[in-house]
């Protein structure tokens, strides 16, 4: 049995090492990475939650006890946690692991993180990949913690089923948020540090600015909770919301046209990788830019081939 079959045995068997192995392989965009997810792909249906927000807003310790609350109801609940990369050793940083130790011990939660490797994004390429092994491992729920970048945050919307965007009632997070664009991708809202001063600001910031956004699909209202994720409180609340919205979803026929979406980032994504990687080796091609030879639509041909137009002229 060659060294692919095995560690397709053992990921039937449920084997969390050979998981591990498995996303490994996904990220590195490894051959045998590659055959498995042709294996994998449409296997499984994780309830898919991306929780995204400023950096500081809480987000790890709120995905912390969204965990407790999905294990109460006996889910399987696995998180990627899509970390800032290293610009010199590519390595992501591991600070959402160590908030979620508690749940170290607990088979029915696997926690890893990805690094962004410089995504723009917020998502590591291989985000998608890494949530379709993780469906068809056989988990009920995959949270998707994002870079708090801005504006490009807006691809978690993409990808996941129910976007959860984290804000606090620091001094202008709401305006922030509305400004980046941002609040029309959220499908529920967390206060989150309630217990601050100005929490009742931001809920009613937010009201006014859900008034003014267009409406949704199947004419959902985005539900604001506040929400203090070191103690617990208003937790609860916001999973059932969670909830609803799922369901909101499957009463609408709305979660296909999202796996379509998620597939068609995925497919983005490598397209930008290869991009990234193919002029990162150009240096020639992108100097006779700089000096005004070639415009950067056809160094952009010259690299990746004939474009759309061309494809279409050709059909």
């Amino acid at each position: 049995m060659s060294i692919h079959e095995e560690l397709w045995r053992r990921f039937q068997e449920g084997d969390p090492r050979a998981l591990a192995r498995a996303l490994t392989l996904v990220e590195s965009g490894h051959p045998v990475g590659r055959e498995l997810l042709k294996r994998v792909r449409g296997k499984g249906r994780a309830k898919v939650v991306g929780v995204t927000g400023s950096p500081g807003a809480g987000k790890s310790t709120l995905t912390d006890r969204l965990i407790l609350e999905a294990r109460k109801r006996g889910e399987r609940v696995a998180v990627l946690a899509v970390d800032p990369s290293s610009p010199f050793s590519g390595g992501a940083i591991l600070g959402d692991r160590i908030r979620m130790m508690r749940h170290h011990q607990d088979p029915g939660v696997y926690i890893r993180s990805m690094a962004s490797r410089g995504a723009l994004g917020g998502l590591a390429g291989a985000t998608v990949a890494a949530l379709s092994l993780l469906e068809a491992f056989g988990f009920d729920r995959i949270f998707v913690e994002t870079v708090g970048v801005g504006q490009s945050e807006v691809d978690i919307a993409r990808v996941a089923d129910t976007t959860l965007l984290v804000l606090t009632p620091a001094a202008g997070d709401a305006v922030q948020a509305f400004k980046a664009g941002v609040m029309e991708i959220a499908d529920v809202f967390a206060v989150n540090k309630f217990d601050l001063p100005g929490g009742e600001r931001i809920v009613q910031e937010l009201k006014s600015a859900l008034e003014l956004s267009p409406p949704r699909p199947g004419g959902w209202r985005p539900p604001i909770h506040p929400t203090v994720a070191a103690s617990g409180e208003g937790v609860e609340a916001l999973f059932e919301s969670l909830e609803a919205h799922h369901r909101h979803l499957v009463e609408h026929g709305l979660l296909e046209a999202h796996r379509l979406e998620r597939a068609r980032f995925e497919v983005e994504s490598v397209i930008q990788e290869w991009g990234r990687q193919r002029t990162q080796g150009a240096g020639a091609l992108v100097a006779r830019v700089a000096r005004g030879e070639l415009t950067p639509e056809e160094a952009a041909l010259a690299l990746l081939g004939p474009g759309p137009e061309a494809e279409e002229g050709a059909l």
